[in-house]
């Protein structure tokens, strides 16, 4: 089943930029997902096995690196990678 996940990590201190990096790095080390950023959130798209397979290793490695961290996160069942029509 294709999935949409839209994440958005907060680490809880003044350093907050490079935890985020590395999380969205090491998601793009995942050859059977996409990931796409902005400046508010990262959108991954691909199978839903694979989006939470790869979601649970970076959290839990996260959680494991850092002391306190906030996850938001959005899930559909449905592929909603946007094309812009313009």
């Amino acid at each position: 089943m294709i999935c949409s996940l839209e994440i958005s990590m907060y680490p809880l201190k003044n350093e907050y930029k490079p935890a985020i990096i590395q999380f969205i790095k090491n998601l793009r080390t995942y050859d059977e997902i996409t990931v796409k950023t902005n400046g508010m959130s990262t959108q991954i798209f691909g199978e839903y096995q694979k989006i939470m397979n790869a979601i649970n290793i970076e959290i839990e490695s996260s959680f494991k690196q850092n002391k306190s961290i906030v996850f938001n996160m959005k899930l559909i069942n449905s592929e909603l990678e946007e094309i812009p029509q313009f």
